[in-house]
């Protein structure tokens, strides 16, 4: 048997300004925008390179799930977003506004830093050590 996490829904406050800063920010790519009516859509981007999984915007609809957005992980880390060379990221996010919450630092397992995306979400930006 073989299965992947083929998207993970991330909670936003508006589909256009997360997009933008996706693709924009991040390096994403558009994978899918498609209007689903009623003001819904399905926007789907990925990581350039990613093979399987992507992030689907989400916009909030409800009271609730707006008070969800940018904790989506209660403060916590919520997401990795793995490379092949962190300091040529590190660098292109920084030029292109990322809030950093950190420096870069060495671990036993890479080389990581903490960002913040639009709303609030923490990630990680990791290189993995060479095993």
């Amino acid at each position: 048997m073989k299965q992947h996490i083929g998207s993970i829904a991330l909670v936003v406050a508006d589909y256009d300004e997360a997009l933008a800063w996706y693709t924009t920010v991040l390096g994403f790519q558009l994978i899918e925008d498609t209007d689903m009516g009623g003001g819904k859509r399905w926007v789907v981007v990925a990581p350039p390179g990613a093979a399987e999984t992507r992030l689907l915007l989400a916009k909030a609809a409800t009271p609730e799930q707006s008070a969800h957005v940018g904790s989506q992980a209660g403060g916590r880390v919520f997401l990795l977003l793995h490379t092949d060379d962190f300091w040529r990221d590190y660098e292109r996010m920084r030029a292109a506004g990322a809030e950093f919450c950190e420096e870069p630092r060495k671990e036993s397992y890479g080389t990581v830093v903490v960002f913040k995306d639009l709303y609030g979400n923490k990630w990680d930006l990791l290189q993995l050590a060479a095993a």
